[in-house]
């Protein structure tokens, strides 16, 4: 286990709220952890899977595994670590059954859903909480530390604003406030920027390996690292390579290739290209002279 974050030992502090977890995958647990760190006392857990089962007792060593109707019994802050797809039938069966108390703190970690998705909690007395870390998780002790300093996407009602805040930065986080409107948009921001990252990474690297280079990672890593810096601190005007200059040539050259060695490569090459050509255009990096031929070989390369 990590250390607490600071020298005053968590033993040595009182435990503020009893804390459970419905849905034991790579986020709960560690919410949980960081918590306890915090000086509150994680009571209870659900897990169905083997996997969950033993993130849980790495993380939380101790805290028994019961059903979640259970966990809700026993805990008054309770994490529902659920994928988004389940949060809603999860809230409504919990809600159904009884098995929400009134003045109970319900936190989901969705970044889709803000706190309407906890409706039938509400109307039960729970008090409702949408706290989204945007980070990756790896379901491992390593998870907590990454919480420091990462941002958590917070809606709740304005009543409740401060609350959520405080666990926030209890956690290590920094809050970040969304409106209930804007959860879809402000998710679909998150899975553009890390998930698809990581299948470009990913298909960079199987690339790589099929030119004969025997470290794609090594050679990657200071190159997209220096990509990122750039692209956070400037934006578009970070773009470099062939699209932004307008080397229709080249695209075309990449276009080929990839269609005989990476085929299933060919439709993201395109798709990206012309995402980026787009930016370039309007940011004043692409000449307008050059973009026609560059979109006509983009045209071409997807409609084939």
């Amino acid at each position: 286990m990590n250390t607490p974050r600071t020298t005053e030992s968590a033993k040595d502090r009182p435990a503020r709220l009893t804390v459970g977890v419905v849905g034991a995958g790579r986020v709960g647990p560690a919410l949980a952890a960081a918590l306890q760190l915090a000086g509150h006392r994680p009571v209870a857990a659900s897990g169905v899977s083997d996997a969950s089962r033993h993130r849980a007792e790495t993380l939380l060593p101790g805290v028994p595994l019961v059903e979640p109707d259970e966990v809700l019994a026993r805990a008054e802050l309770v994490l529902l670590t659920v994928p988004d797809d389940v949060l809603p039938g999860l809230v409504s069966g919990l809600a159904a059954t009884g098995a929400v108390r009134p003045g109970q703190l319900l936190v989901h970690t969705s970044g889709r859903y803000g706190t309407s998705v906890l409706d039938p909690a509400l109307r039960a007395g729970a008090l409702p909480l949408a706290l989204h870390p945007a980070m990756t998780f790896t379901g491992t002790s390593v998870d907590v530390q990454r919480l420091v300093g990462c941002s958590f996407g917070v809606t709740a009602p304005q009543q409740l604003r401060l609350a959520a805040e405080a666990l926030v930065v209890e956690m290590g986080g920094e809050p970040e406030w969304i409106e209930e409107e804007a959860r879809p948009l402000y998710h679909a921001a998150l899975a553009i920027g890390a998930n698809h990252l990581v299948t470009l990474v990913a298909q960079s690297m199987e690339l790589l390996s099929a030119a004969g280079v025997e470290a794609p990672g090594r050679m990657l890593g200071p190159l997209l690292g220096a990509a990122l810096d750039n692209a956070l601190r400037s934006g578009d005007q970070a773009l470099t390579g062939p699209v932004s200059r307008g080397d229709a040539g080249t695209v075309a050259a990449h276009v080929e290739v990839l269609r005989r060695h990476s085929p299933q490569a060919v439709a993201s090459y395109v798709a990206m290209a012309r995402a980026t050509a787009d930016r370039a255009l309007a940011g004043g990096m692409l000449k307008p002279e050059l973009a026609e031929a560059l979109l006509d070989v983009l045209a071409e390369g997807g409609s084939r």
